[in-house]
């Protein structure tokens, strides 16, 4: 089985924030956005809204900072980067090593979370209706297309500041 991947497509995202809704009720019963493994970050005058998504980065600094090894990856799961909760002491060491603003702390329950697939069927990719968010096999994904997204990403944001 090959790995699969969430992809972002920036430009298709409307802000509607259903992701966050969605991801909210999968993991935690209640429709609370704030508790959401996924958050779109909205500059509202440009017209830009991206929904922020764990990485899974090959070189994962929360894995590297997490003191009680929380943060660890899952080898029948690809290798992902996962955060044990049983093991998670709340420091939010992981959130402040990220450089994608992932993860994130779950007040209410006290640990950091992250996005986890859903176990395989990514929720905000169902029920993402302008098919911003896709979970593709990472085969598929060219490099060049990844690249030529990042600076597209990285172009808007530079026109904000």
């Amino acid at each position: 089985m090959s790995e699969k991947v969430l992809v972002v497509d920036q430009e298709k995202c409307t802000g509607c924030r259903q992701c966050e809704l969605v991801c909210s009720v999968y993991h935690t019963g209640s429709s609370n956005p704030s508790r959401s493994r996924i958050r779109v970050v909205k500059w509202e005058h440009e017209g830009i809204y991206l929904p922020l998504i764990c990485n899974h980065c090959e070189k994962a600094y929360c894995l590297e900072v997490c003191p009680t090894k929380a943060c660890h990856r899952e080898p029948e799961l690809n290798h992902r980067v996962v955060i044990d909760k049983n093991l998670c002491i709340g420091c939010k060491t992981c959130i402040m090593a990220c450089p994608f603003d992932h993860p994130f702390f779950d007040v209410k329950e006290q640990v950091t979370v992250k996005c986890d697939f859903c176990d395989g069927d990514p929720q905000c990719v169902a029920f993402c209706y302008a098919k911003a968010i896709m979970f593709l096999d990472a085969d598929t994904i060219q490099i060049p297309k990844k690249r030529e997204a990042a600076n597209k990403v990285l172009e808007s944001i530079k026109q904000i500041r």
